[in-house]
């Protein structure tokens, strides 16, 4: 018996805190940080907006957690996108523990076109997001990996201000 499935995460969000950027021993990268999703709605009664945080810890492998690591800083606003996979430890004191994170693919840094504050990756100022995704396997082996370049485009940058429902 042959069932699709899905597992797909895409989110908008704020930068907790800086990325964490380090190395396996292997010396393949990965970097990781906290990203903020905000919901807000108003209660059918008719009473005060109401608003919700959701905390996220994304993680990122090779080359795109290289450039997360260099173009990322805390309070930035990102597109991110890859699936989420939970994971089972033993703590230093033998305490089972478990954390779900997504690791990601895609990640698009969104600014303002008046944003002067944050490093771009061209010399354009114009620019109003920096697009970078990792071409890699499930299991981030960096020996089957295609390592991409970021890619900076203004037409898509365009495309991704008119999608954003802010």
């Amino acid at each position: 018996m042959s069932s699709r499935s899905l597992n797909k995460v895409m989110l908008i969000g704020n930068l907790t805190r800086d990325p964490n950027l380090r190395y396996t021993p292997n010396g393949t990268a990965v970097c990781s940080f906290g990203l903020a999703t905000n919901r807000t709605w108003t209660p059918s009664d008719g009473g005060e907006k109401q608003e919700k945080v959701e905390f996220h810890n994304i993680v990122a492998w090779n080359k795109l957690a290289e450039l997360c690591g260099q173009l990322l800083h805390k309070g930035d606003k990102v597109y991110v996108d890859g699936r989420l996979q939970t994971r089972d430890w033993k703590s230093d004191d033998g305490t089972e523990r478990r954390t779900t994170e997504v690791v990601i693919e895609n990640m698009i840094l969104l600014r303002s076109r008046g944003d002067s504050g944050s490093q771009a990756a061209s010399d354009s100022s114009s620019d109003d997001a920096v697009v970078a995704d990792d071409s890699s396997d499930s299991t981030g082996s960096q020996a089957t990996q295609k390592e991409s370049e970021p890619e900076v485009e203004s037409t898509a940058a365009e495309d991704v201000a008119d999608d954003v429902p802010f």
